[in-house]
């Protein structure tokens, strides 16, 4: 049996010059669920936006994905489960916005 995580998401910045707004998390990779939350805790350096370029990143909201492989007979069989995460120093009102933003796209 084999198990990996992943996670995709949306990245809560404020712009160069006032405002803010939400881009592309870079996709993560680990072999914990905790794992891929402390990259993206750390990533809040300003690493975890995959290229938009923030003055500084205020958080995300990822979707982390447990696949489990089992062989059987010779053959592969996977199973997906998915979580949505929030990371970093969130309001409600910015979680909302960006549960919205991953939902659109």
């Amino acid at each position: 049996m084999k198990t990996e995580f992943t996670s995709r998401g949306i990245v809560l910045g404020n712009y160069w010059g006032g405002g803010t707004g939400g881009y592309a998390a870079r996709v993560l990779k680990g072999t914990t669920k905790e794992e891929i939350i402390q990259q993206a805790t750390d990533g809040l350096d300003g690493s975890l936006d995959s290229g938009m370029g923030y003055e500084s990143l205020i958080g995300a909201v990822l979707v982390i994905t447990k696949k489990t492989t089992i062989e059987q007979e010779g053959k592969e069989f996977e199973n997906k489960e998915s979580e949505m995460v929030f990371v970093g120093d969130l309001t409600d009102e910015q979680k909302d916005f960006l549960e919205y933003c991953l939902n659109v796209f």
